[in-house]
């Protein structure tokens, strides 16, 4: 590309923080507004920061009706594959609006209304959309949380939401089980003080739930019964949906986002970050239950006018590593977004890529990985064997959209392995110590964004203006803290090393457990890996390293260990004390594949310990445990 593609962007992003009102502005004339804003960016009650007030539109209107009446109503909308059930099943755009209407409708009979708060509890199949865009039709706002998550959990996310219905399946369905939501459901309402009037269910073929007579609606009839429901205006300020993200309190986090600050943040990234087109098939292999889900399986998409992807399936195993391969070939897509640890999964099941061989991806454009450093190996493997630009950019729930990123719309930059590469437009982000103060380019420090934070990101949390302030405010006033650490070269790309705590301390020397797990991950045998800081009398802290072999390794265990030990001594020095690391399975992670890092800590350190909700896979625990013990650590370790 050429350096004016280069100067393009450099003269957005400039402008995006000097005339933010200009714009975002301009950004929003591709939206439909039912009326327009008085005030793009409001700052009189900063640090609530507002966008587009005196605005009022409808999400729902923007990402399906609207491409109705401009005569797309034929084209795809969604296409649902699901090889664990052997569906594939495509939604056109006309077909959605009214599955949307009707189920809004539904909702309306159920007595929910604009503001009522609505709380999905699904599996990855289309109803989940509807279910969502239904909400946003109503003015309802939506709060997903990740089919057969926890009773407890649920409950929890009940009593702060306080939602008027609970949308749920009858089951969620897993490569070799079939999971059932209802009793989980059940469990919850009983545990949570606020009840739901009314709970609807989706039931599917594969398990049928037991309704409670007075409270369960059946989806089917109620959306054989409703009367379909138009598009309810709402401000651009009032909440779209809440997501809730794990607290350290144990009392969950209620993100919002907004109806108007969202909808053209999300719109302007299609073509700007994803270079995606109108019509084009896009594929987020995430679950609505994530941000991701949210922003680029349903609103980003839809807003735009592309085919969204809703894959019920998992990388490897429904049926092989190729699985992946096989949907961008059938349904043409270009552009993928994934997390990188399912690209850890495919290449550690097929490490020389053979599935590949067997599909035609000539039309795939690009490959976006966002929710886990993008560790250069993996990346490295995926651009060797895709030969398309493979992107890692960086972002949060909190944030909805990227922060950093490389933006193919405007310019591709040179990749830098272990990089997010750039700040995207409306981000000023900025490297700072303790003393608020920016650091030197290069220094490791808190990764700040200076405030207002751009359009699309959250405004406060549910019902907890204080938390917000204090959870992201209060330690770098004037600036959003990300609770991430890293660093800005002398190109301005970013780097993230750690989350702030994954930041260890060796006698002194502040360190990156992300450096020390780029140097691991570069082993030729080593598939996957994961580094934690340990207490340590002498020196404070000492890292020590998980490893997951590639699949067919049979060196001994103490060689690999050798290895990686003597790597980490010649790339990040012996100040890193770098001398223990055990060969695991697996490692424990979240369902969006963020590895537990925090609690492999408590258990080293023998501290009590609480099984997250957002697990994927308890057993997990106890073999990190005994892989530990052999070592010397967990002498007492116990779950909570």
């Amino acid at each position: 590309m050429s350096q004016s593609s280069a100067d393009r962007y450099n003269q957005i992003h400039a402008r995006s923080l000097s005339d933010p009102d200009g714009f975002w502005g301009e950004a929003a004339e591709d939206i439909t507004w039912i009326k327009r804003w008085d005030k793009v960016l409001d700052d009189s009650n900063a640090p609530f920061y507002r966008w587009f007030t005196g605005g009022v539109l409808n999400t729902c209107y923007n990402a399906v009706d609207r491409h109705v009446e401009a005569g797309r109503g034929a084209q795809a909308a969604i296409i649902y594959d699901s090889p664990v059930t052997k569906t594939v099943q495509t939604i056109s755009y006309a077909e959605l609006q009214d599955q949307v209407a009707r189920f809004a409708g539904a909702l309306r009979a159920q007595g929910v209304e604009k503001g009522d708060r609505v709380i999905l509890y699904m599996p990855m199949i289309p109803q989940s959309l509807v279910a969502m865009l239904a909400c946003a039709r109503l003015g309802a706002v939506h709060s997903v949380v990740f089919g057969g998550f926890a009773p407890h959990e649920l409950a929890t996310r009940i009593n702060d939401s306080r939602p008027k219905a609970i949308v749920s399946a009858s089951c969620g369905i897993e490569p070799n089980r079939v999971v059932k939501y209802k009793p989980m459901l059940d469990a919850a309402i009983e545990q949570a003080e606020h009840k739901p009037s009314s709970v609807i269910v989706f039931q599917r073929p594969q398990e049928t739930a037991t309704l409670v007579e007075g409270r369960d609606v059946d989806w089917a009839e109620a959306v054989a019964k409703a009367e379909p429901a138009d598009c309810v205006p709402v401000a651009a300020t009032d909440p779209l949906y809440i997501l809730y993200t794990s607290g350290t309190t144990g009392q969950p986090k209620g993100v919002i986002r907004d109806n108007g600050g969202h909808a053209v943040a999300l719109k302007w990234t299609m073509k700007n970050i994803y270079n995606v087109e109108p019509g084009e098939v896009y594929w987020a292999a995430s679950d609505v239950g994530w941000v991701v889900g949210h922003s680029y399986i349903v609103y980003g998409p839809l807003l735009h006018g592309c085919t969204t992807v809703v894959f019920e399936g998992k990388p490897v195993g429904t049926p092989d590593a190729g699985t992946f391969w096989r949907v961008i070939e059938q349904h043409k897509i270009g552009t993928l977004f994934t997390a990188p640890t399912a690209f850890r999964a495919i290449k550690r099941e097929d490490p020389n890529a053979e599935l590949l061989k067997k599909y035609d991806l000539s039309h795939f454009r690009a490959l976006f990985l966002a929710g886990e450093r993008s560790d250069p190996d993996t990346l490295h493997w995926a651009e060797d064997n895709l030969n398309v630009p493979v992107i890692d950019h960086w972002w949060q729930t909190e944030t909805g959209w990227a922060i950093s990123g490389n933006p193919l719309g405007v310019h591709l930059f040179a990749i830098k392995y272990g990089s997010a590469t750039r700040p995207m437009p409306g981000w000023d982000v900025q490297i700072l110590n303790a003393e608020n103060k920016e650091v030197p380019r290069g220094d490791i420090g808190a990764i700040c964004v200076k405030l207002p934070l751009p359009p699309g990101t959250l405004p406060t949390l549910w019902n907890a203006d204080d938390r917000y302030r204090k959870s992201y405010l209060s330690d770098y006033p004037g600036y959003y803290q990300t609770g991430d650490a890293g660093f800005i070269d002398d190109d301005g790309y970013v780097y993230i090393m750690a989350r702030t705590d994954d930041i260890i301390n060796v006698a002194g020397h502040r360190l990156s457990t992300g450096g020390m797990e780029e140097v691991l991950a570069s082993h030729k045998d080593v598939a996957e890996c994961a580094v934690i800081g340990v207490a340590d009398d002498l020196k404070g802290q000492v890292p020590l390293g998980f490893l997951c072999l590639k699949a067919g390794v049979t060196r001994p265990h103490e060689e690999i260990v050798k290895e990686v030990v003597q790597l980490v001594r010649e790339q990040i020095g012996p100040v890193a004390d770098f001398k223990r690391a055990v060969v695991v399975e697996r490692l424990p992670k979240t369902r969006s594949g963020k590895i537990l890092r925090g609690t492999m800590q408590k258990i080293a350190d023998n501290q009590d310990y609480k099984t997250p909700a957002t697990i994927d896979d308890p057993g997990i625990l106890p073999e990190i445990a005994e892989a530990l013990q052999s070592l010397g650590y967990a002498k007492a370790h116990q779950a909570g």
